[in-house]
């Protein structure tokens, strides 16, 4: 016995095989927990005569004022694995968090499967806000458990039917596609990924693929080549595009991210073509590193202030145990240099 003769959550994890997050589970009938394991687990808890610390078992219903930031590890160029634009949101969400007199808890994601259960036993926070998820078909299963688990939780991105902060992607595609149809291009390309497992790129290819036929251009299958949102893959596939006999001569891309759309850039100089002149660009996102490319990148923006904010506001409601719905933000087009028109205000 740990604590001389007084039994705790340790003991009875050691004599029934499982985690300690498992025992605690079982204590409380979660439906995470199989029901022989359940069994097993309260059987000993009888034995040893444990009893649940009434105050650790209230925290899930009492208000910590501590949130829990979870940033889903993205590939890099370097070793931080976050991805640049969740950097700006992180300030939006400190500043709203400090606003409304929460303190904020910030971790990775663990890949783990029951991660997110492990979390909520620590009771370490009143609430989760999520922020990345890879490749968003594998990513479902942890939404199920989290729902199932009853977590309180807001998420940000494609809305797949959890409460979700999000851009409207689909029009922020549509903003891109028509200033470059606007500027008289007509073979535009697309890069990044076009299906449902990366569901916020999917959005934008389908506001490019709407502008296209809208002002009567056929789609092209050649024209469009899967990447995620880093720079590398960005290069690799801008590469693939400029190698490819279906593809053509285009003038234009419309990259699904600012990260793309700067591997873009470094392919096309290598390929001795000036950006903004000889092909356009437009990217998503409006990092900030996009002022300061060679030439400036032309983009969508996203309101990471406004969301960072919403995230807060919409995970709070439902700690209150209010009725929320997801939010979709609008997206605005910032004219710079690398679609070749004159650049806007920025």
């Amino acid at each position: 016995m740990t604590n001389k003769g007084k039994a705790t959550s340790i003991d009875i994890a050691y004599l029934a095989g499982v985690s300690q997050s498992t025992v605690s589970r079982a204590l409380r009938n979660s439906p995470l927990v199989k029901p022989e394991t359940v069994a097993r687990i309260q059987q000993i808890a009888r034995e040893l005569n444990y009893k649940v610390d009434k105050h650790a078992s209230s925290l899930r219903t009492q208000q910590s004022t501590t949130l829990a930031l979870l940033l889903f590890e993205d590939p890099t160029s370097d070793d931080s694995l976050i991805n640049p634009f969740f950097l700006s949101m992180l300030g939006s969400i400190t500043r709203a968090c400090a606003i409304k007199g929460y303190d904020l808890l910030v971790s990775f994601q663990q890949l783990s499967d029951d991660w997110h259960a492990d979390y909520e036993d620590s009771h370490k926070a009143d609430g989760i806000i999520l922020l990345g998820y890879g490749d968003d078909v594998d990513y479902q299963p942890k939404m199920q458990q989290l729902d199932a688990q009853g977590t309180r939780y807001v998420r940000w991105g494609a809305d797949s039917g959890t409460l979700c902060v999000s851009s409207d992607n689909r029009q922020g595609g549509i903003l891109a596609t028509q200033h470059l149809i606007e500027l008289g291009h007509q073979r535009i390309a697309f890069i990044g990924d076009a299906s449902n497992h990366y569901p916020e790129l999917f959005a934008r290819y389908q506001g490019y693929a709407a502008s296209l036929l809208a002002a009567g251009i056929s789609l092209e299958p050649g024209l469009q080549v899967d990447a995620i949102t880093t720079e590398e893959s960005g290069y690799k596939a801008t590469c693939a595009l400029l190698d490819s006999k279906s593809a053509g001569d285009f003038t234009a891309i419309f990259a699904a991210s600012d990260l793309i759309a700067i591997g873009a850039m470094q392919a096309l100089t290598e390929r001795g073509l000036m950006p903004g002149k000889d092909v356009a660009i437009v990217g998503f996102d409006d990092l900030p590193l996009a002022r300061f490319t060679t030439p400036a990148l032309t983009t969508v923006r996203q309101d990471t202030k406004l969301a960072g904010e919403t995230l807060v506001d919409k995970l709070i409601s439902r700690i209150r145990g209010e009725s929320v719905e997801a939010v979709t933000i609008p997206t605005q087009l910032i004219v710079r240099n690398s679609c070749g028109a004159l650049p806007g205000k920025v």
